[in-house]
């Protein structure tokens, strides 16, 4: 049986919802997914794919990143396709998860981010090591198609049908844009469903010659970090991952590339180590200060301009930044919260975040940065919604989190 054929089956649409519900609780998402499930939305997907019917070009659109002001480039499939391909894409990471080493923690069962920060701040000795971070530039985007599609064929060619559906939608070379359809290079798609397995797919080779020489290593993603006893050491495996890296027709980004001495810790994912503590990456908490500070701007100019009273920005603001750091996952990522809470050990970045997100709502309410944003009360700003950050760490579950 193919792993196609369980795409009509209603018992599988049913585990696969309840895992939704289990990991992202009874969002947006989980609730219209409820509802094309009980509609049986899927079966004239799966009847297309069935029959080898094209499936619908995929939408090209630029985003923001929640803590950046940079845009990425997405694509992405009409709701009913889409969903269809979430179900597909679970059910590919758990039939092909044995393809995969420890050392990648990135869209897998059972391991995330915060296992690969966890497995490397508790190795022994890891204060005395040197560290080295990498990260590919636009790596969903520019993978090789061409060189993809063996590495595909050798993984799943055990099922010809899914092989030949998957390749249909990775060497179409069009997409749509702003309705138009265009041919371009889209690599594996960043935003569709399946290139999380691709991702993890193309860079196997590299994350199984660290793990069978026994060397100190994490991916996540397009995200490394090799740690190593000396300099020497640590030049000579970062020489292995470039050399791999440009064979593969990937370059690294130069702004992320960085080297640690023992004693500064380091950085990897968001977080950062040092000395027995992991707290949020200093770039991280700035990002997302950044991010704060345009949105407060934007709702002051939005406030002014159709004359509604501060509490009406201040609200909205509240508002936008509880759904993306609590409530709003965006497609395949975890609520900011969530990403963080489980791994930090400390909330000192927490409350910098807090205290800076006080003083925007405080200037939105008033008017002013000067000491006459303090007429605007803490107990205000709670009334109107607002969630601390370190509250919420104080609150969340950690042990429940990591037995799951």
């Amino acid at each position: 049986m193919s792993l196609l054929d369980q795409l009509s089956q209603p018992e599988v649409w049913e585990r696969f919802c309840a895992y939704r519900v289990s990991h992202g609780g009874e969002g947006g998402f989980q609730k219209d997914l409820r509802r094309f499930i009980d509609e049986e939305g899927y079966l004239p997907v799966c009847a297309r794919i069935a029959a080898g019917t094209p499936f619908p070009l995929p939408k090209k659109s630029e985003v923001g990143k929640l803590s950046s002001e940079k845009k990425r480039t997405v694509y992405t499939y009409p709701f009913a396709e889409n969903t269809v391909l979430k179900l597909l894409t679970w059910l590919l990471l758990r039939q092909y998860d044995g393809l995969f080493t420890p050392n990648l923690y990135s869209f897998r069962p059972g391991r995330g981010a915060k296992d690969a920060v966890r497995f490397l701040s508790r190795v022994p000795a890891v204060r005395s090591l040197y560290a080295y971070k990498a990260d590919v530039s636009d790596y969903f985007n520019s993978v090789p198609v061409e060189r993809l599609i063996p590495l595909l064929k050798a993984a799943v060619g055990d099922d010809p049908a899914l092989f030949r559906f998957l390749s249909s939608l990775l060497t179409e070379p069009r997409a749509l844009e702003n309705g138009t359809p265009v041919t371009e290079q889209k690599g594996i798609m960043a935003g569709t469903p399946q290139a999380s397995f691709y991702a993890n797919l193309y860079l196997s080779a590299l994350d199984r010659r660290f793990f069978e020489a026994g060397i100190l290593y994490a991916r996540y993603s397009d995200d490394m970090l090799l740690l190593a006893e000396s300099r020497e050491a640590l030049e000579a495996r970062a020489a292995v991952l470039r050399e791999f890296l440009a064979e593969q027709g990937l370059r690294l980004n130069p702004d992320k590339e960085q080297f640690f001495s023992p004693g500064e810790g380091w950085i990897f994912l968001g977080f950062s180590y040092r000395a027995g503590t992991v707290d949020i990456a200093p770039a991280s908490a700035t990002k997302l200060k950044a991010k704060m500070r345009r949105k407060a701007r934007a709702l002051m100019r939005w406030q002014k301009r159709n004359d509604l009273p501060p509490e009406a920005a201040a609200k909205a603001f509240i508002r936008v930044f509880n759904s993306k750091l609590f409530e709003n996952p965006a497609e395949n990522e975890l609520t900011w919260a969530r990403w963080f809470f489980p791994v930090i050990t400390t909330a000192e970045s927490l409350r910098v975040i807090d205290r800076y997100a006080q003083d925007q709502i405080r200037w939105l309410l008033t008017g002013t940065r000067t000491k006459a944003r303090y007429n605007a009360r803490y107990e205000d700003i709670k009334a109107l919604g607002y969630r601390s950050l370190a509250h919420e760490y104080y609150l969340f579950d950690k042990t429940s989190d990591e037995e799951n």
